[in-house]
């Protein structure tokens, strides 16, 4: 059985325990020629920001776009008959009913979901890629290729399929913000795939680069999936390692002019906690995934049943009602460490997974706005509000008040059944 890698807060961000030896990525030397701060994250020597800093790198992805080096990620490609079998019983998500109003995945189409051991506890959350009926690729996160290629060749042993880790054979960038589409039509080949609907969660190109697909003007072949990390609309660009300096150096020059920013794990931290979306091993870990703002990824027909049967869906069924995984805003942009004490009317019932400030929000007439809302006043100039997620031993309604200790401050939050408004990842290509 596999167990969930252990992660401790370093300033916030999450970096792996134990760990000496950190591996580059194929920007590792660009990032520190630039003036970077690195740290290391997931086994990863990366970039926490840029000389910009971390304010203006999430400012410029809520107004136009920021470039993400994602090549930490890993890839497993999953090939076979038994392909779509193998990952229908391992991962959360129901393939048959996933895909718009619970239809099919199909080819050209992605889908999200957690990978559960027997206990219904997480081994690594995923986003899953359908190139064909028995070609899938998973992207799971980093350092998590060896962990979960174990469990799925566990499962698969007699099943007819192959599990290759790509991990380091195929990188990714992502390119998030409303500019971005802007952007990429700018440095791609004319193609008439890019010219319709282009909807989120859906991809273009071949993982291998083999059949004809998306190309940059300069001749790199390339896998653009309309997904990201953000919140904000966006692309995920996959290439092999020789062609990934040289676009990215390439999409930066050609943004510069619209704003374009270098951002690091600073800004993909802030972005993606008002996004609500979850850190794997902080925000969901060594417990049973349930009861939590992703509820999206398990296939429920009632509370009681799935609509499916998948590792761990037992264990789930049968967990204990008391943890429970709920969202928060601040009143302000003071925040407190990961792990902080959650506290109502004195009597501390949890701790803090996440709390980030968001400094594309602040509250105008004590409702949250940000950067991206139409309503938000001509001189409207945020200060950042605090976010985030917190588990706690009973549910609590929204519009609860609570108080987050850590050593050095208290703050009090409110449970929000939504964090930073009018996010724009689900927009469709062409923007209007």
């Amino acid at each position: 059985m596999v167990t969930a890698i252990s992660y401790a807060p370093v300033n916030g961000i999450p970096t792996l325990n134990g760990m000496t030896d950190l591996k580059d990525t194929p920007l590792s030397d660009w990032h520190q020629s630039h003036g970077a701060k690195m740290a290391g994250f997931g086994g990863y020597r990366m970039p926490l920001w840029y000389k910009a800093g971390p304010i203006r790198e999430h400012r410029a992805v809520i107004r136009n776009a920021g470039l993400f080096d994602t090549s930490h990620m890993s890839e497993l490609l999953i090939e076979g008959p038994d392909a779509f079998a193998l990952m229908q019983a391992a991962l959360t998500k129901d393939l048959q009913h996933c895909v718009g109003k619970g239809g099919h995945l199909e080819p050209g189409r992605s889908t999200y979901g957690f990978i559960l051991d027997e206990r219904g506890h997480l081994i690594d959350d995923a986003i899953l890629m359908m190139e064909a009926r028995d070609t899938l690729l998973l992207v799971v996160n980093a350092g998590m290729g060896d962990p979960v290629h174990k469990h799925l060749d566990a499962l698969g042993a007699e099943m007819d399929v192959a599990i290759t880790d790509l991990t380091g054979h195929l990188c990714k960038l992502d390119l998030q913000g409303p500019g971005s589409a802007r952007l990429l039509e700018k440095i791609l080949k004319p193609t008439r795939k890019l010219k319709g609907p282009f909807p989120f969660f859906s991809f273009i190109g071949h993982y291998d680069h083999l059949q004809e697909g998306v190309q940059s003007t300069k001749g790199f072949s390339l896998l653009v999936s309309r997904t990201g990390y953000t919140g904000e609309f966006g692309f995920e660009l996959f290439v092999r390692p020789d062609a990934f300096v040289p676009l990215w150096e390439q999409l930066l020059e050609t943004g510069e002019a619209d704003g374009l920013l270098p951002c690091g794990l600073g800004a993909r931290d802030s972005l993606r906690t008002g996004a609500q979306l979850p850190l794997s091993h902080q925000d969901l870990g060594d417990w049973p995934a349930r009861n939590h703002p992703w509820e999206f990824a398990l296939p429920w027909k009632s509370r009681e049943k799935f609509t499916k049967p998948f590792i761990g869906a037992e264990a789930l069924l049968e967990a204990a009602d008391t943890d429970h995984t709920l969202m928060f805003l601040g009143d302000n942009g003071r925040k407190v460490e990961n792990g902080a004490d959650v506290l109502v009317n004195g009597e501390i019932i949890g701790r803090v997974l996440t709390c980030a400030t968001d400094m594309a929000m602040d509250r105008v007439d004590g409702a949250p706005l940000s950067l991206a809302s139409p309503d938000a006043p001509t001189e409207f100039a945020p200060k950042g509000l605090s976010c985030g997620f917190v588990r706690v031993d009973r549910p609590l309604d929204t519009g609860t008040r609570l108080t987050l200790r850590d050593a050095r401050r208290s703050i009090d939050v409110t449970i929000a059944d939504t964090l930073r408004p009018n996010r724009t990842a689900r927009m469709r290509w062409p923007l209007k």
